[in-house]
C-alpha cells in the first residue's frame, strides 16, 4: 500500500512540475491551439499537457510498478500512441495514420499478452465467444475506448476528471482483488492526470491535447479489457461498463444522432453531452461536477447490485441512459452540425 501511494505521488509531482515548463515552451514557440467555431475556449492555449501526463505515468510505473507481462506491453503501446499524439498536436496527422498506429499499439497488447475479450460472462446468455470474433471485437473496443476519451475532451477539466474517476475505480477493484501490477498502472495514471488538472480546470492554461487523451484512452482501454478477462468479479463486464459509462454514452449517443440525421458519425458537431448541458446555461465547472457525479453514481449502483448479474445491470444502465438522452434532446435547443 505504501509503495502504491509513492507511485501515485511521484506521478502527480512529475506531472505538476512538468506542466509549467511545457506551457512556457509552447508559448515561446507559438505551439498554441487556435479557437474556432467548434471550441469553447476563447484564448490561444497550449495543447501539449499530455507530455506531462505521459512523463508522470511512465516514470512512476517504471520506478515503482511491477513490469510484468501485460504491463510491459502496455508501456510499449503507450510509446507509440504518445508519439503519434505529439505529432498530431504539432502538425496534424491523417486519420489513416492515427488509425494504423493505434492498430499497431493495440496489436502489441492483444497478441503479445493475449489480453482480449474471450467471453461476456453470461451477458444475454453469452459466456464464451469464438476466437475469430474475439480478436476483431477486442480491437474495436480498444480503439473505440482510446478515441472515446478524445471525444469528451471538449471542456476544461472534463476529460481529466473522468479519467481520474475511471482510473481510481479500476485501481480500487484491482487492489481488492490482489492484482498489484495493474493497481500500479491505475494509480500512476490517476496521479499524473491529477497533477495535470491543477492547470486544466476552468479556466485552463493548458490542454492535454491528443497526446494526453489518446494515451489516457489507450491505458483505460487496456485496463478495462484486462479487468473483464480477469474474471475475478462475476459481473465484471457490467462493472466495467459502469466505470466507463460517460465516454461510452457520449460516443454512442453522438454517433447515433449523426447517423440518424444522415451525417457521418465522424463529422464533428456540438451535440456532445457537455455541449447540451452548457446550453442550459450551466458553467463549465458545474458540467464537470454533474458528469463526474453521474459517473460515480452509476459506478456505485453497479457495484452495490453486482449480484444481479451482467444482463440486468446492463439493461438497467441502458434504461437510465435512454431517459437521460431523451431529456437532453427534449429540453436543449442546441442541435448543431458544423463543418
Amino acid at each position: 500500500m505504501f509503495t502504491i501511494v509513492l507511485a501515485f505521488l511521484w506521478a502527480l509531482l512529475v506531472s505538476i512540475y512538468a506542466v509549467p515548463s511545457i506551457r512556457h515552451v509552447a508559448h515561446k514557440k507559438n505551439l498554441l491551439d487556435q479557437p474556432n467555431h467548434r471550441t469553447i475556449h476563447e484564448m490561444l492555449t497550449p495543447r501539449l499537457g499530455g507530455i506531462a501526463i505521459f512523463a508522470g505515468f511512465i516514470s512512476s510505473l517504471t520506478i515503482f510498478g511491477n513490469i510484468e507481462s501485460g504491463v510491459q506491453q502496455l508501456i510499449a503501446g503507450c510509446f507509440i500512441i504518445f508519439f503519434v499524439g505529439v505529432k498530431d498536436d504539432l502538425v496534424n496527422v491523417s486519420v489513416f495514420k492515427k488509425f494504423f498506429l493505434q492498430l499497431l499499439a493495440t496489436s502489441i497488447v492483444v497478441f503479445m499478452t493475449d489480453i482480449r475479450i474471450s467471453g461476456f460472462q453470461g451477458l444475454f446468455g453469452i459466456y464464451e465467444i469464438d476466437p475469430n470474433l474475439s480478436y476483431p471485437l477486442t480491437f474495436i473496443i480498444m480503439i473505440g475506448l482510446t478515441n472515446a476519451i478524445n471525444l469528451i475532451d471538449g471542456l476544461d477539466g472534463l476529460a481529466g476528471s473522468i479519467v481520474v474517476t475511471i482510473a481510481l475505480s479500476f485501481g480500487t477493484y484491482f487492489f481488492l482483488s490482489g492484482d498489484m501490477a495493474f493497481t500500479f498502472v491505475a494509480f500512476a495514471l490517476a496521479g499524473s492526470v491529477i497533477g495535470f488538472l491543477r492547470y486544466n480546470m476552468f479556466k485552463a492554461s493548458i490542454f492535454m491535447g491528443d497526446t494526453g487523451s489518446l494515451v489516457c484512452g489507450f491505458i483505460i482501454a487496456t485496463m478495462a479489457i484486462y479487468f473483464v478477462e480477469s474474471r475475478v468479479y462475476t459481473s465484471g463486464p457490467a462493472i466495467a461498463i459502469g466505470i466507463l459509462i460517460i465516454p461510452i454514452f457520449d460516443t454512442l449517443r453522438v454517433f447515433v444522432l449523426r447517423m440518424f440525421k444522415g451525417v457521418s458519425p465522424f463529422h464533428p458537431d456540438k451535440n456532445h453531452i457537455h455541449h447540451k448541458l452548457l446550453s442550459y446555461g450551466m458553467s463549465q465547472l458545474s458540467v464537470v461536477f454533474i458528469l463526474v457525479s453521474l459517473n460515480l453514481l452509476i459506478i456505485s449502483i453497479v457495484s452495490y447490485f453486482n449480484e444481479l448479474g451482467n444482463t440486468y445491470l446492463f439493461l438497467g444502465m441502458t434504461m437510465i441512459l435512454l431517459v437521460l438522452s431523451i431529456v437532453l434532446d427534449a429540453f436543449s435547443s442546441q442541435n448543431v452540425y458544423e463543418s
